[in-house]
């Protein structure tokens, strides 16, 4: 399996980060960056990147995760897809749909399915998925939503969506955590 990132937009050191988080849980020869304008040398050490859109590239056997998707994912549509294409897209909270906007409308023959109705960071999609690929389904699964992140004294970042849990806890980066508790402005 192979997994498309389809980014818009600038990308920022968060993007990086999960970038990099993912590039470590498919291996960086199963993971594709598309649309990207810029950074390319950075995400070039994560994996194949591409200037053209995920639509501009001819590729058969694609599924976009969308969350506006009917069906869910599950372990018998990974048999059937060769790449599952994300969009990397930093999330709004309420969720405005951008992945269907951005992304599925233009590729309207290509099949779509979703990982529950909640909005996941990138990283998390694409691990949940990875999950699925490998033989689990989205039940089989734990997940936890609305994070807070301690960041200094008396100080937290609410982080509205929903996160895997591994080894009984959300699966972040430790690099994520990190430069959350960087960042001079919240």
């Amino acid at each position: 399996m192979k997994y498309i990132i389809e980014h818009f937009g600038k990308v920022y050191k968060w993007h990086l980060i999960e970038y990099k988080h993912i590039s470590k849980i498919v291996g960086k020869n199963n993971l594709i960056f598309t649309n990207v304008k810029g950074k390319k040398d950075e995400l070039l050490k994560l994996g194949k990147v591409y200037s053209e859109s995920v639509a501009e590239l001819g590729l058969d056997s694609i599924c976009i995760l969308d969350p506006a998707a009917k069906k869910i994912l599950d372990s018998r549509d990974c048999k059937k897809f060769q790449y599952l294409v994300f969009g990397g897209i930093l999330g709004d909270y309420p969720p405005r749909e951008r992945t269907k906007d951005l992304l599925t409308v233009k590729m309207p023959t290509v099949e779509t399915r979703h990982l529950g109705k909640e909005q996941f960071p990138t990283d998390n999609a694409v691990y949940v998925a990875h999950e699925i690929a490998k033989g689990k389904e989205f039940n089989d699964l734990k997940f936890e939503s609305d994070i807070e992140i301690e960041v200094g004294k008396k100080l937290s970042v609410h982080l509205p969506f929903k996160y895997v849990v591994v080894n009984n806890k959300p699966l972040m980066s430790e690099e994520l955590i990190e430069f959350l508790k960087k960042r001079k402005t919240i």
